[in-house]
C-alpha cells in the first residue's frame, strides 16, 4: 500500500500499483491494454505528455488533429490507459454556473457543449445522457441562503448565466417532492448536466490517435523523476524503469500526482482521495431524470461540508440496470482525504455511509436499508489552493507545462483547458474554431502563485471549512 503525502512537503508519490477496481474500468478497451506503440521506450521526443486521462488525451488530440503539428508526441502512463482520476470519477459532466467566477462558468458551459457535440458528431459510444438538470439539494439553511444570494447577484451582473439556474425555495414542498428531495432546505437546479461512461469517451479518443505515426503511447511506464538534461541544454530528462527519455517540452497532465514530479507545486495542487460506490437499487428500478449533489455546512464534530454526488446508470429493464453511482462521504474519511494519493484501499466508514444514504432520492418505503454495491473504489483528485485549475508553462521551469488541479471538477473544464495548453506549447493563439479563451483565473503566473500562497491556508485547500462554493466535486 502506498503512503500518503509527506507531511513536511505535501509531495505526492507514484500512483499505486494495485488500485481499487473502478466500475468504469471493468470493460477495458482491448486495443489499449498494455499498449506500447513501440516495444522500447523512445530516447527522444518533441513533446512528452505524462498522464492519459481526459487532460492528456485531449491535449494529444489537439496537438495532432486540431493543430496538425508534425511533431513526435510520446504519452507516458504509470498504469493502464485512463487508469487515474478520469477512469475513477463519478460519471458526471456538469458545469458550475454559480458560486464561481463568471468567466470560469462560461468556459465550463462551452466545454460541456464541445463535449456534447463531439460525442454526437463522432457517434462515441460512451453512454452520454443529457439530463433534465442537476439538482443541488441543500441540507442546511445557511448554505442555501448563501447560494441564493450569489444567484441574485448573478441575475444582475450576468443574466445569461442566471438563466441557466432555477431556485426552488423550501416554501415549494411539492416541487421538492417531485425532485425527490423532500427533506432538503431548498434546492437549485442547474439546467446543464449529463452523465456518461468517462473511460469509454477517453478510450475512443485515444484509439483514434493510435494510427498516427507521430503518436506513441507507452502504458505501465511510471515516471520516476523529471530533471534538466545534463547533456542537452534546454531539454528535460524523464527517468522511467524502462529507460530515459529526453525532450524539450513536457506536459504534466497528472492532476493529484503533479507534485511527485514538480515539488514546487506541492502547496498549490494537493492530492485528495475520494470514494465512490456503484449501488444496486431495489426492484422495480426507479428512474432518476436528474443528477444530484447534496450540500451542507460542516456538521457537529466534523470539519468539512457535505458534498455527496449521485448519478444513475441507464435502466435496462424494471429489474436490472440503473446502478446508482454515489460518491462523497469525505467528511468521514481519514484527514478528510486531504493529502492522500493512494487509491489502493477503501475506507469502511465511507463505504457504509454511501451504501446507506440513498433515501431520498430513492424511495425505499421508509426503510433504513443498506443497499449492496457491485463496485467500491477510490480515486485521487487534485485540489487547487485557490480553487482554480492551473494551466500553462511553469515560470521557474521553462519547457514544463501543467494542466491540472481541477478541485474535483475536471469533466466540464479539462478538455478545452487541454486544448489551450496544447496551443501554448505550439506558440499558437489559445482560442479559435469557436472555442472560448482560457479563463485568466486558470493561467499560471508568478503573481498568481504568490497570491495563492498568501491566501487560503493549505489545510483549507479545496474549499474546506465552508468555502464550499469553490466547486462541488465530480468525484474525479
Amino acid at each position: 500500500m502506498a503512503s500518503d503525502t509527506d507531511p513536511r512537503t505535501n509531495q505526492a508519490g507514484l500512483p499505486s500499483a494495485n488500485p481499487t477496481s473502478s466500475y468504469w474500468l471493468r470493460e477495458p478497451n482491448t486495443l489499449l491494454l498494455g499498449r506500447r506503440s513501440t516495444p522500447d521506450l523512445p530516447e527522444e521526443a518533441d513533446i512528452v505528455i505524462i498522464g492519459s486521462g481526459i487532460t492528456g488525451v485531449f491535449a494529444a488530440r489537439s496537438l495532432l488533429q486540431d493543430y496538425s503539428c508534425n511533431k513526435k508526441v510520446v504519452m507516458l502512463e504509470a498504469r493502464e490507459a485512463c487508469g487515474g482520476a478520469t477512469g475513477r470519477n463519478g460519471g458526471h459532466c456538469q458545469p458550475l454556473v454559480y458560486g464561481t467566477n463568471p468567466a470560469v462558468a462560461a468556459f465550463e458551459l462551452e466545454t460541456f457543449s464541445f463535449l456534447e457535440r463531439l460525442v454526437r458528431d463522432e457517434k462515441i459510444d460512451c453512454d452520454w445522457i443529457t439530463l433534465s438538470g442537476g439538482v443541488h439539494a441543500f441540507m442546511s439553511t445557511p448554505l442555501f441562503q448563501t447560494a441564493v444570494a450569489q444567484i441574485d447577484s448573478l441575475t444582475k451582473s450576468h443574466p445569461f448565466l442566471a438563466s441557466q439556474l432555477e431556485v426552488i425555495l423550501p416554501t415549494n414542498p411539492s416541487k421538492l417532492v417531485r425532485l425527490r428531495a423532500p427533506n432538503c432546505h431548498g434546492a437549485i437546479i442547474q439546467k446543464t448536466a449529463a452523465s456518461l461512461w468517462p473511460y469509454k469517451l477517453i478510450a475512443h479518443i485515444l484509439t483514434s490517435l493510435l494510427p498516427n505515426p507521430n503518436f506513441n503511447l507507452q502504458t505501465n511506464t511510471p515516471v520516476l523523476s523529471l530533471s534538466p538534461s545534463p547533456s542537452s541544454p534546454g531539454k528535460h530528462q524523464i527517468l522511467t524503469p524502462r529507460g530515459t527519455l529526453t525532450t524539450p517540452k513536457v506536459l504534466l497532465a497528472t492532476n493529484g500526482y503533479t507534485s511527485h514530479l514538480l515539488p514546487s507545486f506541492s502547496d498549490l495542487i494537493v492530492p485528495v482521495r475520494g470514494q465512490i460506490s456503484a449501488i444496486v437499487p431495489p426492484s422495480p428500478v426507479q428512474t432518476l431524470t436528474h443528477s444530484y449533489l447534496f450540500a451542507a455546512d460542516p456538521e457537529k464534530g466534523q470539519h468539512a461540508p457535505r458534498d455527496d454526488y449521485l448519478v444513475q446508470r441507464p435502466v435496462l429493464n424494471p429489474d436490472s440496470g440503473g446502478e446508482m453511482i454515489y460518491g462523497g462521504g469525505r467528511r468521514l474519511a481519514l484527514r478528510l482525504g486531504l493529502g492522500q494519493y493512494n487509491d489502493d484501499e477503501l475506507e469502511l466508514k465511507v463505504a457504509h455511509y454511501l451504501r446507506s444514504n440513498l433515501s431520498p432520492p430513492l424511495d425505499l418505503g421508509g426503510k433504513d436499508e443498506e443497499l449492496p454495491a457491485t463496485y467500491e473504489w477510490t480515486g485521487v483528485m487534485g485540489y487547487s489552493r485557490d480553487s482554480n485549475a492551473w494551466v500553462g508553462e511553469v515560470p521557474s521551469h521553462r519547457g514544463i507545462w501543467v494542466c491540472a488541479g481541477y478541485t474535483g471538477h475536471g469533466m466540464p473544464s479539462a478538455a478545452l483547458s487541454a486544448r489551450a495548453v496544447a496551443a501554448q506549447m505550439l506558440g499558437l493563439p489559445e482560442s479559435g474554431q469557436g472555442h472560448a479563451r482560457l479563463p485568466e483565473e486558470f493561467k499560471i503566473t508568478e503573481e498568481r502563485i504568490n497570491r495563492a500562497r498568501q491566501g487560503a491556508k493549505l489545510e483549507d485547500c479545496g474549499g474546506w471549512e465552508g468555502a464550499y462554493f469553490s466547486g462541488p466535486a465530480d468525484g474525479e
